[in-house]
């Protein structure tokens, strides 16, 4: 008699660990491409990505940056008053989308270029990320307009 509850509980501990290791796995396969890191132009002169490495970027539209081309391609340079990052969006813009305000792109680096496949901004007059913001704080470049 006990030696069949035995068998039945190590059966149970070993269902249980195999369960909790496929979770662990199903968890882990679904963040592969979910996490994606954020990063300033000075964060990414002091440590370069990875080549196949995606992140986000944000700061400022540098002035005097922004060229539109022919078709949707668009460049511009990203700062943080330490450091500027070109980038090459393909896309519609947002309508926000303007030089000397925040932005953060989600994309990858090639070469010295920041190639964005999406570009988010700010949307009213007020509004800065908090990412942008606290790394432009760093930089000596942000003041809080409402302090």
């Amino acid at each position: 008699m006990k030696s069949l509850k035995k068998k039945r509980r190590i059966q149970i501990i070993i269902a249980a660990a195999l369960s909790l290791a496929l979770a662990v796995g199903l968890i882990g396969y679904g963040f592969r491409d979910g996490i994606n890191l954020y990063r300033s132009p000075s964060e990414m002169a002091e440590n370069p990505p990875g080549a196949d490495e995606i992140f986000r970027l944000g700061g400022l539209v540098e002035e005097g940056s922004l060229i539109r081309g022919a078709s949707e391609t668009v460049t511009f340079s990203v700062t943080d008053g330490g450091a500027s990052v070109p980038v090459r969006f393909t896309g519609v813009l947002p309508d926000l989308f303007s030089e000397g305000q925040g932005m953060i792109g989600t994309g990858r680096m090639e070469g010295d270029t920041f190639v964005a496949t999406e570009i988010l901004a700010k949307h009213d007059e007020n509004y800065m990320p908090r990412e942008v913001m606290d790394s432009l704080k760093e930089q000596g470049v942000y003041e809080d307009p409402n302090a």
